[in-house]
């Protein structure tokens, strides 16, 4: 067999750039820098719920958690009459080193979570068993039977294990200086410090002994030191958080830091270890707040520590066919399992969801698939130790996810603990089908848990409920589920008001889903409250305003993806073309696979002209989302057809223009035909429709235009004049002909509201699906606009017609290029007639 250069997989739990990158620039991290120098670096995107075990797991198999079948912290024991911490037999695919054990490759683990038992592979196992040990130094901490594969080594490697109580202050003072001030017997930091020490320090004497000791191709170690010293100390971690005592920050505010610092010392270690034709590839599940984001009193529910969970964990490779100093993007956990198997030449699984991360490499070569090594016959290294009498009472593990939060103390009647973990791991399940948007799968899972779960835990259950209910546009269930979770927010602290504002919104209720959300937002300002209010804002028009809430959203929060998106979109209604082009890129950057954030990218390319590029934005908006994304496909068609409209078009006679006024109905159409008239310009009406209370000085409509999708021949009629059309009608304007059109913009909650009182209907409680219409019809102007050569369009905003008066009338008669009586058009202008505004 050819021989294959080595790969070493590096899993740093938790570790975030926005920590690192500050330790990077001065220096304290130099292991890792000199590793992004000589490779590639990027976001590593995490999945849901960000659990470790089941996210380990994910980067094993190549699997979502729904197929590789770890779905928690516990798992229940065969006999199903007890629980305890997750084992390597609750997962139910083939992990990476299980397919090279089948392939003739030797590997090596350390510390994988989950990995105990030891599956019997070619190679080294030492699982995440090997540092569990007791505080206690009168206890005795036998490495049990399953914990290091081949057991022959257990004798040379148990010495290798450090601890707690071996922890000196030659440990401590380089975290904690001022460690003399702590008060041990209130205190337990220097416990859970400890703890974390010496565990991470076992794990690296077994990876650094069984590297020098042992023949490998592929070495996998994991370790928890940076997500275990988040979990004990980001609360003291600068900047300080007012409720924190000055005392205690004065103690544990280096102690992040210094973590992040002794796992590059670790890093430096490794990397003495391995020769040049070695490919190292560090990376990490997820990342951890470390601003405004950080929770210093967890609501008491499953894994609550995660919500401090970061989307972005970090990933790093570097070695003989990786790219060098290069910053790489869009790879997720589930990339990690295919891109190995690639490095070694072996084939995909189809089954599997992830792809090949091809943009590390210098050199590539297209991969090779199969329909799944699940289906493979032969030696896979898999564990079949079932026996469970030598781990029945995993004691030191449950007591630290006890005390990290993740589990909560088993009931003393071990049939509740039973039922409890039997319903966190189905809740689990069900967050997994929610996060791969499989929305059946996952109500279906949550509507039989509130069947069998005691009333007071039903709350997380609600919550996802009602999250899907918002995906789905079901607002009338999303208002019943809002309702059940105020009747039990009682010991909980939810809050609701992004709920309250959609649904507000869906009831046309504009006004008062936007006060609620900037009550919010001055009680404490977060980047989710400013991102809706955007939202808010783009839904109306107000681009203005949505642009700010947007850039603020980005101010605390500027690696968001859907942000970036958003402020790209609005930007775009802007005009401001290219910046709007950076941050749809730099979303594509953060999600690669972010289908809306792509079609962004092609509005904006096409605008700045560059319709090739533009296409291909489109193409990928079109492959990633198909069946939602036929308007690129359709952008992509008026693309190709460009050239023929600019060919028809420059033929025509640009004399024989036609001035087109159009808006939605009540948007300050029948003023600006007023205008035009009284300034000069010649109109095409046919005076049928009289003036009445709602337009006292006249329509100034013309008959045939209600027709116009069946009929355009009489539009020669209009060369050289002004003629109203309404929004919807603009795209069957025959393309022969040269149009300049008057967009007038009015903020949509006027409109309806100008509507609605003009039939004679209720003002207050607008109509939102014909609110949502309008929206679209304003969108479509756009993509009309942007494809017809032969037209030439600005905007004019009503409020603007009546404030700024002799602003606007120089704007249309510049644009027009014609010299208006622009003092008479001043004078059509009768601001008595603003009745309905916002």
């Amino acid at each position: 067999m050819k021989k294959k250069n080595k790969v070493l997989l590096l899993g740093w739990d938790a570790a975030d750039w926005k920590i690192m990158g500050p330790l990077l620039a001065k220096g304290q991290m130099p292991a890792l820098k000199k590793l992004i120098d000589r490779g590639v670096y990027g976001n590593m995107a995490t999945m849901n719920p960000p659990y470790s075990p089941m996210l380990w797991s994910t980067v094993a198999t190549g699997k979502t958690p729904d197929k590789h079948g770890v779905l928690g912290f516990l798992e229940l024991m065969p006999d199903m009459k007890g629980v305890h911490p997750v084992t390597v037999n609750s997962r139910k695919s083939r992990a990476i080193w299980n397919i090279l054990h089948n392939q003739g490759f030797k590997s090596n683990l350390v510390g994988w979570w989950p990995s105990f038992p030891a599956e019997p592979i070619n190679g080294v196992v030492v699982t995440d068993r090997f540092q569990k040990v007791s505080m206690d130094p009168k206890a005795k901490n036998p490495i049990v039977s399953g914990t290091i594969h081949p057991e022959s080594l257990v004798k040379e490697m148990s010495d290798l294990r450090l601890f707690p109580y071996e922890i000196t202050e030659a440990h401590i003072l380089p975290f904690m200086p001022k460690a003399k001030n702590i008060d041990q017997k209130n205190d337990k930091g220097l416990r859970a410090f400890a703890k974390i020490m010496a565990e991470n320090v076992s794990i690296h004497s077994a990876a650094t002994y069984t590297m020098q000791n042992s023949e490998w191709d592929f070495m996998a170690v994991y370790y928890d030191l940076i997500d275990h010293f988040c979990h004990a100390f980001m609360k003291f971690h600068p900047p300080k958080l007012n409720p924190v005592p000055q005392d205690l920050y004065e103690i544990y505010k280096d102690c992040v830091n210094s973590a992040y610092r002794f796992q590059d010392m670790m890093l430096e270690r490794t990397l003495e270890l391995v020769s040049e034709d070695t490919t190292v590839i560090i990376m990490s599940d997820h990342g951890y707040e470390s601003d405004h984001k950080r929770i210093l009193e967890m609501p008491k529910y499953q894994a609550a520590p995660s919500l401090e969970h970061r989307q972005f964990g970090m990933f790093v490779a570097a070695g003989p066919n990786i790219k060098t100093n290069e910053k790489i993007f869009g790879l997720g956990l589930i990339d990690v399992a295919p891109t190995l198997l690639h490095m070694f030449d072996l084939p995909i699984g189809k089954d599997m969801d992830g792809k090949v991360a091809l943009d590390i490499f210098k050199e590539t070569s297209p991969p090779n698939y199969i329909e799944s090594w699940e289906h493979i016959e032969g030696d896979f290294g898999e564990s079949k130790n079932t026996d469970y009498k030598d781990f029945l009472n995993d004691q030191e593990t449950m007591e630290q996810l006890i005390e990290l939060g993740y589990i909560d103390r088993p009931d003393e009647k071990i049939e509740n603990s039973i039922v409890k973990v039997k319903c966190d791991l189905k809740h689990n399940l069900a967050r997994v089908y929610l996060g791969k948007k499989d929305y059946d799968k996952s109500k279906a899972i949550l509507l039989e848990l509130i069947e069998e779960k005691d009333p007071i835990d039903l709350i997380p259950y609600y919550m996802d409920l009602l999250a899907i209910s918002f995906s789905e546009s079901d607002y009338d269930k999303a208002e019943i589920y809002l309702n059940e979770l105020r009747t039990r927010d009682k010991k909980f602290k939810i809050n609701t008001y992004f709920s309250e504002a959609k649904i507000l919104m869906h009831k046309g209720h504009i006004d008062k889903a936007l006060k609620l959300l900037i009550e919010a937002k001055n009680k404490k300002p977060n980047a989710q409250v400013w991102y809706e209010i955007g939202k808010i804002y783009l839904q109306i028009g107000d681009y203005s305003n949505a642009k700010n809430a947007f850039e603020e959203s980005l101010k605390l929060e500027v690696d968001n993806a859907k942000f970036h998106n958003a402020l790209a979109v609005t930007l775009i209604r802007l005009e401001h073309f290219e910046e709007a082009a950076e941050h749809a890129l730099t979303s594509i950057e953060l999600v690669k696979y972010f289908p809306e954030a792509h079609y962004t990218l092609g509005e904006a390319l096409e605008k700045l002209g560059d319709t090739e590029n533009a296409k291909k934005a489109y193409q990928t908006a079109a492959k990633l989302k198909p069946k939602t994304h036929h308007r690129a496909e359709k952008a992509i068609e008026n693309i190709e057809s460009q050239n023929k409209f600019e060919d028809k078009i420059n033929s025509t006679n640009h004399k024989d223009q036609i001035i087109v006024v159009s808006g939605l109905p009540r948007s300050g159409t029948s003023l600006m035909m007023q205008m035009l008239h009284k300034g000069g310009k010649t109109v095409l009406t046919d005076s049928n429709r009289k003036a009445d209370i709602s337009n006292p000085k006249g329509y100034f409509e013309y008959d045939p235009v209600m027709s116009l999708h069946k009929d355009n021949t009489w539009l020669h009629k209009a060369q050289n004049k002004s003629v109203k059309v309404v929004a919807p009608l603009l795209k069957f304007l025959d393309p022969q002909y040269r149009y300049k059109v008057i967009f007038m913009n009015r903020d949509l909650h006027e409109v309806v509201q100008s509507q609605q009182k003009m039939i004679g209907k209720d003002t207050e409680t607008l109509p939102i699906r014909l609110f949502e219409s309008y929206k679209k019809h304003l969108s479509l102007v756009e993509t009309w606009k942007n494809k017809e050569p032969g037209v030439e369009l600005i905007y004019i905003n009503y409020k603007d017609v009546l404030s700024n008066t002799r602003e606007v009338t120089s704007k249309v008669s510049s644009f027009l290029g014609e010299d208006l009586d622009l003092d008479a058009m001043i004078g059509c202008v009768d601001t008595s007639l603003y009745r309905n505004k916002s």
